[in-house]
């Protein structure tokens, strides 16, 4: 008999405990991010078209800086293990000056509609495509796309038509998009944030006003990157209204006794921690490929985490300097293997024209500093230590892992955080930039993501 009377006791606490925790979420963060103090007037919520433009002024600046360029000679087979070498530095720069042709690329990026609307007083910067054509009876599904830094907008131009024209690309048209990138507050052309605090639930509450402004009461979204933690949250705000999430990237920072009992034996003992073969591969010696590989790779973001303004009044004052910040981590978050080669291996995977017309966004915008910043608003309180960080996702989710992030993580380890991962897939080729690396294949994962979760109306199940 005492034994029943515990056993019920223990299922109503743990009942209690389970819908406590599928109740809690995030809370929408209200700010004001204009100068000055909030009038007491409505917002204005009109949303106006925008095309990226320059004047000749910025360009003839640009220009005599290129040419006032002073470059130091690297150290001999240091490759890209310093950082950006100086030789294939010059090679881009004369590229920059003699053969990119910026007109045209500006004609490539007004190719599809931008808007710009305000929100918590700041402009921000969006691209709204809708597809050329949906066969009968079907309508399209919103998608919200965020970038993460040192990318922009521009990151999805190769991945867009894909998603809002599948069929002309050779993929399914089961699925249609109507596709929203917005621009990071600070980032392009999103008006930065005149004050202190502007972190990830500061941009995911933007975001989420911005798809309700334009209609959209339930969408998908997706991110990797400052993206992959800007979607998180924005999943965690408004649950009921995002009926996916889909990643290209989904590390954890909360950490607990598992995670590092599966560092120390998951080698050795992977089936036991729910590892894969490749999990083992990507993560093992866990001090080469991930203590290591973190400190020796993380210094930026200590700079941008503390002091972002010092680097950055110089990355602002100097197109090359920027370029040789932004084109290093193109090159080592493609492939770390890169480093080895003395031009980075950059236009292995990319072409002079992207590469220079994502720096051309920032250097145009004078955004880099702004940018940088987001680094200090999201970690200056340390790792670990914010809501968003202990609390679940139950939003259906999808993870397309690619092999060439910095960091791997295991689907183990993802679904502590994620609860409801639908779809997780370990990528065959791919880094950090996946939508401008392998658009095919992250447009071939995405399509697939939500096919499950439509064919199953698994967003309604969320509360279940």
């Amino acid at each position: 008999m005492l034994l029943e009377i515990l056993l019920i006791l223990g299922t109503i606490i743990f009942y209690f405990l389970r819908s406590r925790k599928k109740e809690e979420t995030l809370s929408f963060k209200e700010g004001w991010w204009g100068r000055g103090q909030k009038p007491d007037t409505e917002e204005d919520a009109t949303i106006w078209p925008f095309k990226v433009e320059t004047t000749e002024k910025d360009l003839s600046d640009l220009y005599r800086r290129l040419d006032e360029a002073r470059f130091t000679e690297p150290l001999e087979d240091s490759c890209f293990h310093y950082g950006t070498n100086s030789v294939y530095l010059r090679k881009v720069v004369s590229y920059w000056k003699n053969q990119f042709n910026w007109k045209k690329q500006v004609e490539i990026l007004n190719k599809y509609p931008q808007f710009k609307t305000k929100i918590q007083g700041i402009d921000i910067h969006f691209v709204h495509v809708k597809p050329p054509c949906l066969p009968e009876g079907q309508s399209a599904k919103p998608l919200l796309m965020v970038h993460g830094w040192p990318g922009s907008f521009y990151e999805f131009y190769k991945i867009i038509p894909l998603l809002t024209d599948p069929a002309s690309h050779g993929l399914s048209d089961e699925h249609i998009f109507e596709v929203i990138c917005p621009s990071i507050p600070g980032y392009g052309f999103s008006e930065a944030p005149h004050k202190k605090g502007f972190n990830s639930v500061s941009a995911a509450s933007v975001f989420y006003e911005l798809m309700l402004r334009l209609g959209f009461s339930e969408f998908y979204a997706q991110g990797g990157d400052w993206g992959w933690l800007i979607c998180t949250n924005l999943a965690q705000i408004a649950p009921n209204h995002l009926r996916g999430l889909h990643l290209n990237l989904a590390s954890v920072t909360n950490m607990g006794f598992t995670h590092l009992l599966s560092i120390l034996l998951g080698r050795y003992l992977p089936g036991l921690f729910g590892f894969q073969e490749e999990d083992v591969r990507r993560m093992f010696p866990f001090l080469k490929k991930g203590l290591y590989r973190i400190l020796s790779e993380s210094g930026y973001a200590h700079i941008q985490a503390t002091k972002p303004d010092t680097v950055g009044c110089g990355l602002n004052d100097s197109p090359v300097g920027l370029a040789a910040y932004i084109l290093e981590k193109f090159s080592t978050w493609t492939d770390l293997e890169f480093r080895n080669l003395e031009d980075g291996g950059l236009e292995r995977k990319f072409n002079l024209d992207d590469l220079l017309t994502n720096i051309m966004i920032y250097w145009v915008s004078g955004c880099i500093v702004s940018s940088m910043r987001f680094y200090k608003e999201n970690l200056q309180k340390g790792i670990g230590t914010q809501k968003h960080e202990k609390l679940p996702v139950q939003v259906p989710t999808g993870i397309a892992s690619f092999p060439n992030e910095v960091m791997h993580t295991p689907q183990a380890w993802a679904q502590k955080k994620y609860t409801n991962i639908v779809s997780f897939h370990l990528m065959p080729k791919g880094g950090h930039f996946a939508a401008l690396e392998e658009p095919e294949l992250l447009a071939e994962d995405i399509l697939q993501f939500v096919g499950k979760v439509e064919k199953e109306q698994l967003w309604r199940k969320k509360g279940e």
